[in-house]
């Protein structure tokens, strides 16, 4: 299976990309084509709503969304792997979805979706705003969920090294 994982932190090793490196490690356990994407560390303008794409062409930027836009049509999964910042996800990766704009007519096709996502504190009603908006975006792009590493309390970059997460990340990889 092709799998593309969009990252979205900008903490190189910070908690979610750490439930990235282990979900990734899994996957290519299990013989599967990954793709990584960092989101933080990439140039990827936001979306103007100029709808010059159509919804199904070219973007007038020219930036590194290409890449996403090269791996997303033909990958059978998308990861998404974010932090919680103030309940939603990181800019970075939303940047990145909003640009699926420009392909939305080419991505509404059967695929398969996973959440990586970390936060700071315990609360699980804080999780609603990013899990609501990953529900809906699958619900309109048709895709099925295939898991999700949901990992509370993890705030400094490493706290998260201690805990269970990092191994479920690695299950869901090398069973999706």
């Amino acid at each position: 299976m092709k799998i593309l994982v969009l990252t979205g932190s900008p903490r190189k090793n910070g908690n979610s990309n750490t439930l990235a490196d282990f979900f990734i490690r899994g996957a290519e356990e299990a013989g599967h084509e990954v793709i990584r994407f960092d989101a933080a560390s990439s140039d990827v303008h936001p979306c103007i709503a100029c709808n010059s794409c159509g919804m199904n062409g070219p973007c007038v930027f020219h930036d590194d969304f290409e890449t996403v836009r090269e791996h997303i049509i033909s990958a059978e999964l998308v990861a998404f792997a974010t932090p919680m910042y103030y309940f939603g996800i990181s800019a970075q990766l939303k940047a990145v979805i909003d640009r699926f704009y420009a392909i939305n007519g080419k991505i509404h096709i059967p695929k398969k979706a996973v959440l990586l996502m970390t936060y700071a504190n315990n609360s699980h009603r804080n999780e609603a705003p990013i899990l609501t908006h990953y529900e809906v975006l699958l619900e309109y792009l048709g895709w099925q969920d295939a898991g999700r590493v949901i990992a509370p309390g993890v705030w400094p970059a490493g706290a998260i090294d201690d805990t269970p997460f990092p191994g479920q990340a690695y299950r869901l990889g090398r069973n999706v």
